[in-house]
């Protein structure tokens, strides 16, 4: 699908944002893929309350159960089993799942809700992976987007519930090649935008929605007179985050990429006590930046003054190294905390 304005597909985004166990969200996601630096993403995540994230390094080697939602069985019939080929660096959402990453390959991904979600009747055919791992499931068995899409045709992604919230999620990928793709399943199927112009993901409608409300628009002579929806909703952010995003400058050296990444995200973030909808107050709870070429990780937790990163090249990743984790909830953290991650005494999951 092609946009009909001239500032470059950039404007074709893919800004998702997922809560995997909530039934309301507001994230954006956005992918700068166009530069010749380096492919680098950024996302918020917009919640009523502490998701306790917590940053973990996962080494290669991990036996997953995609049956299990923490200590609960939500896959009672052929759940997916697997081991791990890839480490990965994620967040972590209430400690049951991964809703931000990547792995070593330069493979990403990002959970945003969506209230269109359906995954359809259980087929106890296919192995079932719980929607709180979807994510790490891709990162544990994919190196590029392409190879993501054809492992998932392998298993069926299954509904879950925490604390009294369903996954109504979808997710976007990409990978160090710039390669990009949108997964939502409509009414129990799948239905895949990709292609490296698919930078821009919000949440609801539903993806082909927001480009047609998107296409609508006139940005083909941008400047500070344009007309730009500003409100908190979606489709603003949508928009906001196309139009900003097809207008970055070259960035000289990672410092200005991830400045730029950042930039945009903080713009489409929802200020502390902006109402969303009828859901009450969704306040953007972090925001994090990826470099795919560098394989190095950005966090920046709202109630925090500093933004800190890690270096997945700085961990064991071998089978059998330890899983290492940080919580970003620490006002002393500031700049590179690669060496401030500690042992966890067992996987999250």
């Amino acid at each position: 699908m092609k946009q009909k304005w001239t500032l470059t597909g950039a404007f074709m985004a893919t800004a998702a944002v997922l809560m995997p166990l909530q039934s309301v969200d507001a994230c954006t996601r956005v992918l700068w893929n166009d530069n010749d630096l380096a492919v680098v993403v950024g996302r918020t995540m917009d919640w009523p309350e502490s998701t306790e994230p917590v940053l973990t390094v996962m080494p290669r080697g991990m036996e997953r159960d995609g049956g299990r939602t923490g200590s609960t069985v939500t896959v009672e019939e052929n759940p997916a089993q697997w081991t791990s080929q890839y480490a990965s660096m994620v967040t972590t959402i209430y400690g049951v799942g991964s809703v931000d990453g990547f792995n070593e390959r330069g493979l990403a991904g990002h959970l945003l809700y969506l209230n269109a979600a359906d995954f359809g009747e259980r087929d106890p055919s296919k192995p079932g992976v719980q929607a709180g791992l979807w994510l790490q499931f891709v990162l544990d068995n994919a190196a590029t987007v392409a190879e993501a899409i054809e492992a998932l045709d392998t298993v069926q992604i299954v509904m879950t519930e925490a604390a009294g919230h369903k996954s109504y999620v979808h997710m976007a990928i990409e990978d160090a090649n710039g390669d990009s793709a949108i997964i939502e399943y409509i009414d129990g199927e799948p239905v895949i935008h990709h292609g490296q112009e698919y930078r821009i993901m919000t949440n609801d409608p539903t993806y082909d929605e927001q480009l047609e409300l998107l296409a609508q628009l006139d940005f083909s002579d941008p400047s500070s007179d344009t007309p730009l929806p500003g409100n908190v909703k979606a489709t603003d952010r949508f928009q906001r985050a196309a139009y900003y995003s097809a207008m970055l400058p070259e960035p000289s050296n990672e410092r200005e990429a991830i400045a730029g990444i950042l930039a945009i995200a903080r713009n489409v973030s929802v200020p502390f006590g902006a109402p969303y909808k009828d859901f009450g107050i969704y306040n953007t709870e972090y925001r994090t930046a990826i470099n795919l070429t560098d394989r190095r990780y950005f966090f920046e937790l709202t109630t925090s003054p500093n933004v800190i990163w890690a270096e997945l090249d700085g961990f064991g990743l071998e089978a059998g190294a330890p899983v290492m984790t940080l919580d970003p909830d620490d006002i002393d953290l500031a700049g590179d905390v690669t060496a401030s991650f500690q042992p966890a005494e067992s996987a999250p999951f």
